[in-house]
């Protein structure tokens, strides 16, 4: 038996879907009751419920979910309760969804956090396993107003032709559940290598999928705070993403590790899900 949290979102729900398909049993953890049949309630921020539902388990998977506040302080204590709870229930391995550039404690905006938890975790006595990922394929859906209504792709950078890695979650799910049937011996880190695009491609793909040709727009790094809260994001998170952005920028969100797992998804099999 293993505990999944997330299951309602994307990397969770594929994991679910992953060990569904393995026939290995999962338990699934709510935050909402009647979201998900037969599933055990418990908040990220409630150590003794958190506890129970990681209580007899083989392993465990968790993640670190951005709140609007976007605040520091809260998503600290989020993260220590996490690993309070992985302490208490005495669970033997977690799995824990991270990112590239955890290994760095400052500069990093929200990634800073699962530095955080990634510490906190191994503190425990739990054998952890780090899955760093890339940015996320599915991302796309957070442009899709703009590019159905207005036909524009905006780009938070000087340049939309800088290639990097992008992971579909259904390839992050594979590996989480590939993680917790097959633990290790020792905490390990492990990054995963995604196909490469640069955001022009991805336009011209969602483009293609929409049937319309987008007109790519870039922005530079003083418009990026200004864009973002106009989007509706709340201060202290648009100052966080904003910092994130820096960090791409900068070269910092690398795929640093003990060791890679590949993932072959390509971005057109995601836009037709998405689109």
């Amino acid at each position: 038996m293993y505990a999944i949290t997330g299951v309602t979102g994307h990397v969770g729900g594929a994991t679910a879907r992953a060990l569904d398909e393995a026939g290995e049993p999962f338990r699934a953890v709510v935050r909402t009751p009647g979201k998900v049949r037969d599933a055990v309630v418990a908040d990220l921020t409630d150590r003794a419920a958190l506890a129970a539902a990681f209580t007899g388990c083989r392993g465990a998977f968790v993640l670190l979910p951005t709140n609007a506040d976007g605040d520091d302080t809260s998503h600290r204590r989020m993260a220590d309760t996490i690993a309070g709870a992985v302490a208490d229930s005495g669970v033997p391995h977690v799995v824990m969804l991270s990112s590239y550039g955890a290994d760095l404690a400052a500069g990093t905006g929200p990634i800073r956090w699962l530095h955080h938890l990634e510490n906190r975790l191994r503190e425990t006595g739990a054998v952890v396993t780090a899955i760093r990922s890339p940015h996320f394929q599915e991302k796309v859906a957070d442009l899709l107003g703009a590019a159905a209504g207005a036909g524009v792709y905006p780009v938070f950078g000087e340049s939309a032709d800088v290639p990097m890695p992008m992971v579909a979650t259904r390839d992050i799910g594979a590996a989480v559940a590939h993680a917790l049937t097959r633990p290790p011996a020792a905490s390990e880190v492990v990054g995963l290598e995604a196909p490469v695009y640069t955001e022009r491609q991805v336009a011209e793909a969602l483009g293609d999928r929409l049937g319309r040709k987008l007109e790519v727009i870039t922005l530079p790094r003083p418009a990026w705070l200004g864009a973002l809260t106009e989007a509706g994001i709340p201060p202290g998170l648009a100052a966080e993403l904003a910092e994130l952005y820096a960090a791409g920028e900068q070269g910092l969100l690398e795929p640093r590790g003990d060791r890679t797992r590949p993932c072959t998804t390509e971005l057109e099999v995601t836009l037709r899900e998405l689109v």
